[in-house]
């Protein structure tokens, strides 16, 4: 096998580790988002969406009131645009750092990584924000919604063409940017760091500083830590661009009229009318959903990654 052939696969490895961790992920913590998204966009105005006290509270209700299709709504979209980040974002990320890096056994500077982290999450929102626009949609809607539901994915997607036209499909981008380019960053940055820390540890117990044996210094509690560890440092530092994003894709009310007009309309009145603690709405969900999630997410591709790799090592 060439070296080209080598890279090639290497990176498809990547992108097929991350998309199967994503679908992992999604499966298990959807009732979570399901509620962190009403929390982020119930302003305490008027709205549609019935007001919650507390996580708890409000999966009781939705499992009540709309039962366990309100704890899923929006699941489709939701697989879909996840296992397509995923495997896109570690696809690129993958290349990114390849690229950066002048042969496959140089270690990578925190710079480094954080632009590789950078682009490869620009590039996945670009992709992918129509998927999170009807996935936004699909789980605010409720019995008390006015407008006729959307009845699935590509009933959104043709509904809000016809309304709206294609550029509504890119609603949120902007924040949607800020949030894959930072979180993504800041979350990679982490746990590749910290990934660095626990192999030396590690290969200085066995008394081994060899990369090779990487694959094997790691098991699938430091994935789960790493993976927790990374994800809340990323969480606290770019919730807000997640509350700014969910609160611009709302479906717009009966005369078409989108209750915030752009990025600098939300900040204003969130600011206004609930101060600090409006950026941070549904974080407790979100926390809940995303630290556990992100332990899955990185058990499942690094192990996929893992057994990839001793494949192909086989052939």
């Amino acid at each position: 096998m060439t070296t080209a052939q080598s890279e090639s696969k290497w990176q498809w490895e990547n992108a097929t580790a991350g998309a199967v961790a994503g679908f992992a992920t999604v499966s298990a913590t959807h009732p979570l988002d399901v509620v962190r998204t009403r929390f982020q966009v119930h302003d305490g105005r008027v709205s549609s969406l019935p007001a919650y006290k507390n996580t708890a509270q409000a999966i009781l209700s939705i499992t009540r009131f709309e039962g366990l299709k309100g704890l899923y709504a929006g699941f489709l979209p939701s697989v879909l645009g996840s296992t397509v980040s995923w495997g896109l974002y570690f696809f690129f990320y993958g290349r990114a750092k390849q690229r950066y890096s002048k042969n496959r056994d140089e270690k990578l500077s925190p710079g480094l990584h954080l632009a590789s982290a950078a682009e490869a999450g620009a590039l996945v929102c670009l992709c992918t924000n129509p998927i999170w626009l009807v996935k936004t949609r699909m789980q605010l809607q409720t019995p008390l919604h006015q407008i006729q539901p959307y009845s699935g994915l590509y009933d959104a997607l043709k509904t809000i063409m016809r309304e709206e036209g294609w550029s509504a499909l890119y609603k949120g981008i902007v924040p949607g940017l800020f949030l894959q380019v930072s979180h993504g960053a800041i979350q990679f940055t982490a746990y590749e760091e910290l990934r660095k820390i626990i192999i030396d540890h590690k290969s200085k117990d066995r008394e081994s500083n060899h990369k090779s044996s990487d694959i094997n210094l790691l098991n699938s509690v430091d994935y789960a830590v790493l993976g927790g560890s990374s994800k809340v440092a990323a969480i606290i530092l770019t919730y807000p661009f997640q509350v700014i994003r969910a609160r611009l894709q709302q479906r717009p009310s009966m005369n078409g009229v989108p209750k915030y007009m752009d990025s600098w309309h939300v900040v204003k009145e969130t600011a206004r009318f609930e101060g600090l603690r409006g950026f941070y709405k549904g974080i407790t969900p979100n926390l809940l959903k995303n630290v556990p999630a992100a332990s899955i997410t990185f058990i499942v591709y690094e192990n996929v990654l893992k057994l990839l790799k001793l494949t192909r090592r086989n052939d």
